[in-house]
């Protein structure tokens, strides 16, 4: 059974003591669900006068520059209207036509990790460096059939003995490479492959399932604060069995800067989704089992749920 989103709003006490003319969103959340789109602003959820929830719509509205404006626009004109709604189901992957790519070593923490599983092949020294070099290590993650949304189960390969959770902040990136949005993701990882051989990176990631988004989009006008935590839980049978986090302050690339790496000599006619690399890596001990639940939050974002099937 689906959770329900509800509304959560950090000042809105302090928001609603200013005249309604003079009230603007600090935030907003623009939501993909199978009945339509939905967008979340204070108190209130809009959906627009007229919306098909088919994939070309829903690319035609996030492939916007001024999406945050746009949708703004729509709310004051009009052009979305008010729903009595207090929380959402049936929520979907916030993704259309768009490709999945990720960015990797990022953190300090990721860069112990990758020299740990690959020293015995040799291939420890090629983090070691990438973290340091000015270029960042890049990659294709996923097309939108690999990746799932709320609630829905991500896989691990059978060919795997090690499998973990990546937690990320994903951004939205437009067609002529600007940063629009911001949600949660899940870089699914077989770090057992990938230890093996860095060139057994894209079947240590690519593979049915091996990405989750959601569960929405976060559309702000500046960057998120470098104080953003990142937290990830896992739960067996019920019980923690792990859990960290992180902020993305200890981040050593700006997003910005993988961004404008990644569209080098590179088009997205639909823009994308850039991972933008993990600082929270559960112990060499750790494996993913079936039946595990992970939920990573990330602050402002929301909770991304989903178990391992």
């Amino acid at each position: 059974m689906s959770r329900v989103i509800s509304i959560t709003h950090p000042g809105d006490d302090q928001d609603k003591r200013l005249p309604a003319k003079t009230r603007r969103p600090t935030i907003m959340k623009l939501y993909r669900t199978a009945s339509g789109c939905f967008v979340e602003e204070q108190d209130q959820f809009y959906k627009p006068s007229a919306y098909s929830s088919d994939a070309d719509r829903w690319d035609s509205l996030i492939t916007r520059d001024d999406l945050y404006r746009h949708l703004l626009r729509g709310i004051q004109d009009g052009n979305w209207k008010p729903v009595g709604l207090t929380g959402l189901e049936n929520i979907l992957a916030p993704i259309g036509s768009q490709e999945v790519w990720a960015a990797g070593v990022t953190y300090y923490r990721s860069r112990e990790a990758r020299l740990e599983e690959s020293k015995q092949a040799g291939g420890g020294g090629f983090y070691d460096r990438v973290y340091d070099a000015q270029r960042p290590e890049l990659f294709f993650k996923a097309t939108p059939n690999r990746v799932v949304g709320p609630e829905e189960p991500v896989a691990i390969r059978d060919d795997s003995t090690w499998s973990v959770p990546e937690p990320e902040l994903a951004l939205l990136v437009s067609p002529k490479g600007t940063i629009t949005g911001y949600t949660v993701g899940n870089d699914m990882s077989s770090r057992s492959i990938e230890g093996e051989n860095p060139l057994y990176l894209p079947q240590a990631k690519v593979y049915n399932r091996c990405c989750a988004l959601g569960p929405c989009l976060l559309l702000v006008e500046t960057p998120l604060p470098s104080s953003t935590e990142i937290r990830m839980e896992i739960l067996r049978e019920g019980r923690h069995e792990f859990h960290g986090a992180t902020l993305l302050s200890s981040m050593k690339r700006d997003p910005a800067t993988l961004v404008q790496y990644l569209y080098r000599n590179n088009t997205f006619p639909s823009g994308c989704f850039l991972l933008t690399g993990t600082g929270i890596v559960p112990p060499d001990t750790f494996t993913l089992k079936a039946g595990d639940e992970i939920r990573i939050t990330i602050t402002s974002i929301g909770t991304l749920v989903n178990s391992v099937g």
